[in-house]
């Protein structure tokens, strides 16, 4: 089994980019939406933060917002909060990789540089699209300001900084540009699990 990291800032198409590799036939496993499932009703990370912030579960579910409002309040918060979620999104990962059926297993982590987690896959795959660009799509999706997502872009590491690390880097301008660069890479990936 081969294990690529797949990665790119906010805005880059790395969602449309995971679907493309799952098309293609790979298994894909989306660190975000493991984290939606911890935090939704019947969620594994529910009854921690029901010891460690009963404030920021709502309704039986770990609420995003309240959980905002408590780390812009105490500093501290976020380290706990990671502390509590990070072995979970491991629990999780480790149990999709047991179970993953294909021979490319593509694990969507947007912070992967980040976090070091590159170290644990056998390549690396970077979407990326010029800054204009980005910031349009960001905008054009309605769901924050511009402050919010320079905010966001100055805490991950800089585009030009993932893709110089990245084994692969996809360029996400066009759909079919951006599908002809996942095929080349199943294939380049292909060739080397036949030659390993």
């Amino acid at each position: 089994m081969f294990i690529l990291g797949l990665t790119g800032s906010i805005g880059m198409g790395k969602s449309t980019t995971a679907a493309m590799f799952a098309d293609a036939g790979c298994a894909v496993w989306d660190a975000d939406a493991a984290v939606h499932r911890l935090y939704s009703r019947g969620g594994a990370a529910v009854p921690a933060f029901q010891a460690a912030f009963p404030d920021a579960v709502i309704d039986g579910e770990v609420s995003r917002p309240a959980l905002k409002d408590i780390i812009s309040q105490d500093p501290t918060a976020l380290k706990k909060i990671e502390a509590i979620v990070h072995p979970l999104v491991g629990q999780d990962r480790a149990s999709f990789l047991e179970n993953a059926q294909s021979d490319i297993v593509v694990l969507d982590i947007p912070l992967i540089f980040e976090t070091g987690g590159n170290k644990r896959m056998d390549a690396v795959a970077c979407v990326t699209v010029p800054a204009g660009t980005q910031q349009e799509r960001v905008m054009a999706r309605g769901t924050m300001t511009l402050e919010q997502f320079e905010n966001i872009r100055a805490k991950q590491m800089p585009n030009a900084e993932k893709c110089a690390l990245a084994d692969y880097v996809i360029e996400t301008d066009t759909l079919d540009h951006a599908r002809a660069q996942v095929l080349a890479i199943i294939d380049d990936i292909k060739g080397k699990l036949t030659h390993a």
